[in-house]
Parts: structure tokens; sequence; C-alpha cells
């Protein structure tokens, strides 16, 4: 696994606390952002976009994900995530995250959570998240 470099990481984390006060949350009040990196250095973030209909919700880390998509980007030009969630308890990306990760990072590619708590992150592989991916 390549891990990023700590000022990068910095980086990461201002543009997904960011991009957290940009969720649309309104019904679970929890706002999370996500910044996801290129292997060109370019950091995209991404909010959480909830809906009354909760199966319709997009979080964070899929909204980076699609937008890269969406400006050309290609699975191989990804490079890693970090997830922001408010407060001081770090929580794992869910089931629906973990599968559309899959299909856009390699498996060594580093993921990790950081909320308010002062530099504490938690680093995953992409593999040690889904495993046993659905993939081809």
């Amino acid at each position: 696994m390549n891990e990023i470099p700590h000022d990068t990481l910095m980086a990461m984390k201002a543009a997904a606390k960011q991009a957290a006060a940009n969720a649309y949350c309104i019904y679970s009040d929890f706002p999370v952002g996500a910044a996801l990196l290129t292997k060109a250095g370019q950091i995209i973030p991404g909010c959480n976009v909830e809906n009354i209909s909760f199966g319709l919700t997009n979080c964070a880390e899929r909204t980076a994900i699609f937008s890269a998509v969406s400006q050309g980007l290609k699975k191989e030009d990804l490079a890693g995530l970090l997830i922001y969630m408010p407060g001081n308890k770090l929580y794992s990306p869910c089931g629906a995250c973990r599968q559309v990760m899959a299909e856009f990072l390699s498996e060594s590619a580093p993921i990790y959570a950081a909320c308010d708590k002062k530099e504490e992150t938690t680093l995953w592989q992409m593999s040690e998240l889904l495993p046993a991916s659905f993939n081809f």
C-alpha cells in the first residue's frame, strides 16, 4: 500500500471538511465529506446528499468518485480517498460505498477516515474494506 504524504493528507482533510460543509443532510444531520486523490495530485471533493427516500441518498465517497468519472478520469487515474466526518468518532464506509470504491480504486489504494480529533486518522487498504468484492 502506498501511504499518502502527510502534507497531501492534510490538504485532503481540509477539502473533505469543506465538502462536508456543503452536505445536504437534513434527515441525519450528519455531514460527511470525502476527498479523492488522483495520481496527478488533484483532489476531488464530495459530500453526502440525502433524500427523503433514503435509498436515493448518495454518500460523500460515491459523490467524489462519480464526480471524478464525470470529469473524464479513469480508474487508473485514482490514487486514494479520505473520508471526513464531524465529531470525535471515526466510521468506516458503508457497504454500497465499499463496492463502488472497489470498482474504481486499486486493491492497494489507501483509504483514510478522519474526524475532528487532532491528526487522528484510521487507514485501510482497499482490499481490507471489501476483501471479496464483486468484480471481474
